[in-house]
């Protein structure tokens, strides 16, 4: 997932790589937080909502309404489809 993202972000560097680690964990966490069950083999859709958070929460884009907006778009197709939460099993 690190290489994932740090190709998304355009970094070549591993200089990043203990920051750009946090993100992906604090978007599995707010991922969670929301109801969605993040699989221990990500699939494209979560990988995807993982990328977007990193991108809007790295530095300053300068685009950050529109990826904070995108990714609250994924977060909430997720927590709807069916596959990705739990609601009812217990």
């Amino acid at each position: 997932m690190l290489e994932m993202v740090k190709t998304a972000l355009r970094i070549k560097t591993t200089a990043y790589d203990s920051e750009l680690t946090y993100l992906i964990e604090a978007a599995k966490l707010d991922l969670g937080i929301a109801g969605v069950v993040v699989p221990e083999e990500l699939d494209e859709i979560v990988k995807r909502a993982i990328i977007t958070f990193c991108k809007l929460s790295f530095g300053l884009p300068e685009d950050y309404d529109r990826l904070k907006m995108s990714y609250d778009e994924q977060k909430a197709q997720l927590i709807t489809a069916t596959g990705y939460t739990n609601w009812g099993e217990a």
